[in-house]
Protein backbone atom coordinates (compact mmCIF):
# COMPACT_ATOMS: atom_id res chain seq x y z
CA UNK A 1 0.00 0.00 0.00
CA UNK A 2 3.09 1.89 0.75
CA UNK A 3 5.57 1.00 -1.49
CA UNK A 4 7.90 3.66 -1.04
CA UNK A 5 8.35 3.40 2.30
CA UNK A 6 10.06 -0.17 1.84
CA UNK A 7 12.62 1.43 -0.52
CA UNK A 8 15.99 2.30 0.82
CA UNK A 9 17.53 5.36 -1.25
CA UNK A 10 21.11 4.46 -1.24
CA UNK A 11 23.38 6.88 -3.33
CA UNK A 12 25.13 5.59 -6.25
CA UNK A 13 29.01 6.33 -6.53
CA UNK A 14 27.39 9.06 -9.87
CA UNK A 15 25.45 10.91 -7.06
CA UNK A 16 28.84 11.06 -4.40
CA UNK A 17 31.01 13.80 -5.33
CA UNK A 18 33.21 12.85 -3.53
CA UNK A 19 33.76 8.75 -4.60
CA UNK A 20 36.62 9.53 -6.72
CA UNK A 21 38.64 10.89 -4.22
CA UNK A 22 37.86 7.82 -1.71
CA UNK A 23 38.33 5.43 -4.32
CA UNK A 24 42.20 6.73 -5.06
CA UNK A 25 42.24 7.01 -1.54
CA UNK A 26 41.53 3.41 -1.29
CA UNK A 27 44.06 3.22 -4.12
CA UNK A 28 46.83 4.64 -2.23
CA UNK A 29 46.32 2.46 0.93
CA UNK A 30 46.36 -0.74 -0.76
CA UNK A 31 49.35 0.18 -2.86
CA UNK A 32 51.71 2.44 -1.36
CA UNK A 33 50.64 1.79 2.31
CA UNK A 34 49.99 -2.29 1.51
CA UNK A 35 47.07 -2.57 3.98
CA UNK A 36 44.73 -5.65 4.22
CA UNK A 37 41.56 -5.00 2.79
CA UNK A 38 40.27 -5.32 6.49
CA UNK A 39 41.86 -2.96 7.55
CA UNK A 40 40.94 -1.01 4.59
CA UNK A 41 37.49 -0.67 5.18
CA UNK A 42 38.18 0.80 8.85
CA UNK A 43 40.68 3.72 7.52
CA UNK A 44 38.68 4.32 4.49
CA UNK A 45 35.55 4.87 6.47
CA UNK A 46 37.42 7.18 8.81
CA UNK A 47 38.14 9.60 5.48
CA UNK A 48 34.44 9.17 5.07
CA UNK A 49 33.38 10.84 7.98
CA UNK A 50 36.17 13.17 8.36
CA UNK A 51 35.06 14.14 4.62
CA UNK A 52 31.69 14.13 5.48
CA UNK A 53 32.07 16.92 8.74
CA UNK A 54 34.34 19.27 6.41
CA UNK A 55 31.46 19.07 3.97
CA UNK A 56 28.73 19.59 6.79
CA UNK A 57 30.64 22.47 8.25
CA UNK A 58 32.14 24.26 5.62
CA UNK A 59 30.07 23.71 2.30
CA UNK A 60 31.16 24.68 -0.63
CA UNK A 61 34.48 24.56 0.43
CA UNK A 62 37.49 22.63 -1.70
CA UNK A 63 40.12 21.06 0.85
CA UNK A 64 43.07 23.21 0.17
CA UNK A 65 41.13 25.33 2.35
CA UNK A 66 41.43 23.04 5.08
CA UNK A 67 43.31 24.46 8.16
CA UNK A 68 44.33 22.89 11.77
CA UNK A 69 41.37 24.83 13.21
CA UNK A 70 39.07 22.46 11.32
CA UNK A 71 41.56 19.78 11.61
CA UNK A 72 41.50 20.05 15.12
CA UNK A 73 37.87 20.46 15.23
CA UNK A 74 37.26 17.56 13.55
CA UNK A 75 38.84 15.53 15.35
CA UNK A 76 37.11 16.73 18.54
CA UNK A 77 34.17 15.79 16.99
CA UNK A 78 35.04 12.45 16.38
CA UNK A 79 36.78 11.74 20.00
CA UNK A 80 33.39 12.55 21.68
CA UNK A 81 31.71 9.73 19.44
CA UNK A 82 34.39 7.15 20.87
CA UNK A 83 33.41 5.45 23.95
CA UNK A 84 36.90 3.81 24.20
CA UNK A 85 40.57 4.44 24.43
CA UNK A 86 40.77 1.78 21.34
CA UNK A 87 37.92 3.67 19.03
CA UNK A 88 39.90 6.81 20.00
CA UNK A 89 43.20 6.32 18.93
CA UNK A 90 41.57 4.52 15.52
CA UNK A 91 39.94 7.40 14.69
CA UNK A 92 42.56 9.91 15.49
CA UNK A 93 44.96 7.26 13.17
CA UNK A 94 42.61 7.13 10.48
CA UNK A 95 42.06 11.13 10.08
CA UNK A 96 46.10 11.12 10.22
CA UNK A 97 45.88 9.01 7.37
CA UNK A 98 44.04 10.36 5.69
CA UNK A 99 45.57 13.95 5.57
CA UNK A 100 49.36 12.65 4.56
CA UNK A 101 47.23 11.13 1.72
CA UNK A 102 45.76 14.48 1.04
CA UNK A 103 49.20 16.27 0.85
CA UNK A 104 50.37 13.26 -1.12
CA UNK A 105 48.21 13.13 -3.66
CA UNK A 106 48.59 16.69 -4.22
CA UNK A 107 45.06 17.80 -2.49
CA UNK A 108 46.59 20.14 -0.23
CA UNK A 109 49.90 21.88 0.40
CA UNK A 110 50.09 21.08 3.80
CA UNK A 111 50.65 17.56 5.68
CA UNK A 112 47.95 18.35 8.28
CA UNK A 113 48.71 15.07 9.93
CA UNK A 114 51.19 16.34 12.45
CA UNK A 115 48.52 18.55 13.73
CA UNK A 116 46.31 15.94 14.59
CA UNK A 117 47.09 14.80 18.69
CA UNK A 118 47.63 12.10 19.98
CA UNK A 119 45.21 9.81 22.40
CA UNK A 120 46.21 7.87 25.33
CA UNK A 121 46.00 4.32 25.00
CA UNK A 122 47.50 1.84 27.60
CA UNK A 123 46.89 -1.59 25.75
CA UNK A 124 48.21 -3.63 28.61
CA UNK A 125 45.95 -1.88 31.25
CA UNK A 126 43.07 -4.48 30.32
CA UNK A 127 42.61 -8.16 31.29
CA UNK A 128 42.04 -10.06 27.79
CA UNK A 129 38.15 -11.41 28.07
CA UNK A 130 38.54 -15.98 28.58
CA UNK A 131 37.53 -18.69 29.34
CA UNK A 132 37.97 -21.06 32.25
CA UNK A 133 39.74 -24.51 30.01
CA UNK A 134 36.74 -26.79 31.28
CA UNK A 135 34.14 -24.58 29.95
CA UNK A 136 35.89 -24.65 26.82
CA UNK A 137 35.89 -28.23 26.79
CA UNK A 138 32.63 -28.88 28.04
CA UNK A 139 31.48 -26.80 24.41
CA UNK A 140 33.01 -29.21 22.68
CA UNK A 141 31.79 -32.27 24.66
CA UNK A 142 28.76 -31.09 24.32
CA UNK A 143 28.39 -31.46 20.55
CA UNK A 144 26.65 -34.30 18.89
CA UNK A 145 28.46 -34.97 15.96
CA UNK A 146 25.46 -36.86 14.31
CA UNK A 147 25.00 -34.29 11.86
CA UNK A 148 27.01 -32.28 8.75
CA UNK A 149 26.56 -29.04 10.68
CA UNK A 150 27.54 -30.17 14.02
CA UNK A 151 30.53 -32.37 12.70
CA UNK A 152 31.60 -28.84 11.13
CA UNK A 153 31.35 -26.99 14.17
CA UNK A 154 32.84 -29.56 16.39
CA UNK A 155 36.30 -29.74 13.61
CA UNK A 156 35.87 -25.43 14.04
CA UNK A 157 36.07 -25.51 17.55
CA UNK A 158 38.35 -27.67 18.32
CA UNK A 159 41.07 -26.36 15.37
CA UNK A 160 40.63 -22.33 17.27
CA UNK A 161 40.68 -23.96 20.68
CA UNK A 162 44.23 -26.33 20.32
CA UNK A 163 45.82 -24.02 17.99
CA UNK A 164 44.72 -20.27 18.44
CA UNK A 165 44.59 -19.07 14.93
CA UNK A 166 42.48 -16.28 13.86
CA UNK A 167 38.65 -16.12 12.51
CA UNK A 168 40.48 -15.26 8.57
CA UNK A 169 43.01 -17.40 9.27
CA UNK A 170 40.52 -20.18 9.64
CA UNK A 171 38.66 -18.86 6.22
CA UNK A 172 41.83 -19.34 4.07
CA UNK A 173 42.72 -22.56 5.10
CA UNK A 174 42.77 -24.56 2.09
CA UNK A 175 42.60 -28.60 1.65
CA UNK A 176 46.06 -28.76 0.39
CA UNK A 177 47.49 -26.66 3.75
CA UNK A 178 47.23 -29.91 6.28
CA UNK A 179 49.80 -32.03 6.28
CA UNK A 180 48.38 -35.26 7.52
CA UNK A 181 51.80 -37.07 7.86
CA UNK A 182 53.39 -34.36 10.16
CA UNK A 183 50.38 -33.43 12.04
CA UNK A 184 50.72 -29.76 10.72
CA UNK A 185 48.56 -26.82 9.57
CA UNK A 186 50.28 -24.25 7.18
CA UNK A 187 48.30 -20.64 8.01
CA UNK A 188 48.70 -18.57 5.39
CA UNK A 189 48.60 -14.68 5.39
CA UNK A 190 48.30 -13.85 8.71
CA UNK A 191 47.47 -10.23 10.27
CA UNK A 192 51.52 -10.30 10.79
CA UNK A 193 51.65 -10.80 6.79
CA UNK A 194 54.11 -13.82 7.43
CA UNK A 195 53.30 -17.49 6.89
CA UNK A 196 53.22 -20.01 9.99
CA UNK A 197 52.91 -23.93 10.52
CA UNK A 198 50.56 -24.72 13.74
CA UNK A 199 50.68 -27.95 15.24
CA UNK A 200 47.26 -30.43 14.80
CA UNK A 201 47.02 -32.51 18.00
CA UNK A 202 45.67 -35.94 17.57
CA UNK A 203 41.90 -34.92 18.45
CA UNK A 204 41.45 -31.91 16.12
CA UNK A 205 43.11 -33.63 13.63
CA UNK A 206 40.67 -36.82 14.10
CA UNK A 207 37.61 -34.64 14.01
CA UNK A 208 38.84 -32.73 10.72
CA UNK A 209 39.01 -35.94 9.10
CA UNK A 210 35.42 -36.87 10.25
CA UNK A 211 34.35 -34.00 8.85
CA UNK A 212 36.31 -33.70 5.50
CA UNK A 213 34.95 -37.50 4.94
CA UNK A 214 31.33 -37.62 6.30
CA UNK A 215 30.27 -34.19 6.31
CA UNK A 216 32.08 -31.60 3.67
CA UNK A 217 29.83 -30.84 0.89
CA UNK A 218 30.50 -32.35 -2.42
CA UNK A 219 31.61 -28.89 -4.03
CA UNK A 220 35.23 -27.73 -6.18
CA UNK A 221 36.24 -25.59 -3.28
CA UNK A 222 39.78 -25.59 -1.95
CA UNK A 223 38.94 -24.57 1.24
CA UNK A 224 38.61 -26.49 3.69
CA UNK A 225 35.30 -25.16 5.82
CA UNK A 226 32.48 -24.43 3.93
CA UNK A 227 28.77 -22.90 4.65
CA UNK A 228 26.24 -25.34 4.64
CA UNK A 229 23.90 -22.88 3.05
CA UNK A 230 23.31 -21.98 0.02
CA UNK A 231 24.79 -20.86 -2.38
CA UNK A 232 27.33 -23.40 -0.74
CA UNK A 233 31.06 -22.38 -0.73
CA UNK A 234 33.50 -20.91 1.85
CA UNK A 235 32.23 -17.98 4.41
CA UNK A 236 32.44 -15.02 2.86
CA UNK A 237 33.08 -13.19 6.57
CA UNK A 238 33.66 -13.51 9.65
CA UNK A 239 30.13 -13.09 11.33
CA UNK A 240 29.31 -16.80 10.11
CA UNK A 241 32.10 -18.35 12.08
CA UNK A 242 31.59 -15.95 15.31
CA UNK A 243 28.18 -16.87 14.88
CA UNK A 244 29.29 -21.03 15.12
CA UNK A 245 31.15 -20.60 17.74
CA UNK A 246 28.35 -18.54 19.99
CA UNK A 247 25.95 -20.94 19.47
CA UNK A 248 28.48 -23.58 20.45
CA UNK A 249 29.72 -22.67 23.70
CA UNK A 250 26.16 -21.55 24.76
CA UNK A 251 24.92 -24.82 23.88
CA UNK A 252 27.56 -25.82 26.29
CA UNK A 253 26.11 -23.81 29.11
CA UNK A 254 29.14 -21.21 29.16
CA UNK A 255 27.70 -17.45 30.03
CA UNK A 256 28.99 -15.27 27.88
CA UNK A 257 30.17 -11.57 27.80
CA UNK A 258 30.00 -8.82 25.24
CA UNK A 259 33.24 -10.71 23.40
CA UNK A 260 32.66 -14.29 22.28
CA UNK A 261 33.58 -15.54 18.68
CA UNK A 262 36.88 -17.28 17.85
CA UNK A 263 39.12 -15.09 19.39
CA UNK A 264 37.77 -15.87 22.55
CA UNK A 265 39.07 -18.79 22.14
CA UNK A 266 42.42 -17.54 21.47
CA UNK A 267 42.99 -15.85 24.39
CA UNK A 268 41.75 -19.09 26.33
CA UNK A 269 43.84 -21.06 24.72
CA UNK A 270 46.96 -18.24 25.51
CA UNK A 271 45.88 -17.76 29.40
CA UNK A 272 45.80 -21.97 29.66
CA UNK A 273 49.70 -22.38 27.81
CA UNK A 274 50.75 -19.48 30.09
CA UNK A 275 48.83 -21.05 33.79
CA UNK A 276 51.03 -24.17 32.62
CA UNK A 277 53.92 -22.55 32.65
CA UNK A 278 55.18 -22.83 28.77
CA UNK A 279 57.66 -20.46 27.70
CA UNK A 280 56.15 -17.32 26.89
CA UNK A 281 58.27 -17.32 23.55
CA UNK A 282 56.65 -20.64 22.75
CA UNK A 283 52.99 -19.10 22.97
CA UNK A 284 54.20 -16.07 20.98
CA UNK A 285 55.31 -18.58 18.40
CA UNK A 286 52.05 -20.43 18.19
CA UNK A 287 49.99 -17.36 18.44
CA UNK A 288 51.91 -15.53 15.34
CA UNK A 289 53.07 -12.57 17.44
CA UNK A 290 55.73 -10.64 16.09
CA UNK A 291 56.25 -8.62 19.66
CA UNK A 292 56.64 -10.88 22.96
CA UNK A 293 54.99 -7.82 24.59
CA UNK A 294 51.78 -8.36 22.52
CA UNK A 295 51.86 -11.82 24.13
CA UNK A 296 52.76 -11.02 27.67
CA UNK A 297 49.20 -9.25 28.00
CA UNK A 298 48.04 -13.13 29.08
CA UNK A 299 50.86 -12.96 32.33
CA UNK A 300 48.82 -11.05 33.59
CA UNK A 301 46.18 -13.57 34.51
CA UNK A 302 48.43 -16.49 35.79
CA UNK A 303 47.93 -15.02 39.51
CA UNK A 304 49.39 -18.19 41.37
CA UNK A 305 52.90 -17.26 39.18
CA UNK A 306 52.71 -13.49 39.62
CA UNK A 307 51.82 -14.55 43.53
CA UNK A 308 55.18 -16.26 43.66
CA UNK A 309 57.78 -13.16 42.26
CA UNK A 310 55.70 -10.26 44.55
CA UNK A 311 58.03 -8.80 46.32
CA UNK A 312 57.06 -8.50 50.61
CA UNK A 313 54.71 -5.25 51.62
CA UNK A 314 57.53 -2.73 52.86
CA UNK A 315 56.77 -2.03 56.60
CA UNK A 316 55.26 -6.09 57.13
CA UNK A 317 51.48 -6.61 56.51
CA UNK A 318 49.40 -3.87 56.90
Amino acid sequence: MAPERFIISVSGEENDPDAPLLASFSDYLRRVRGLEPKTREGVLLGGRRFLDWFRHHRPGQSLEALTAEHVLAAVEYRLSLSATSGTRTAATSHIQTFLRFLCWAGHHHQDLARIVPRTPYWRLAHLPPRLAWGDVRRAIDAIDPTTPVAIRDRAVLLLLATTGIRNGELRAIRLQDIDWRTGEVFIRRTKGKRDRVVPLLEETGAALVDYILRARPKVDSPYLFLSFTPPVGAFKSAAPVSRIVRKRLRHGGVELGRVAGAHLLRHSLATQLVGQRRPINEVADLLGHRSINTTALYVKVAASQLAEVALPFPGGAA
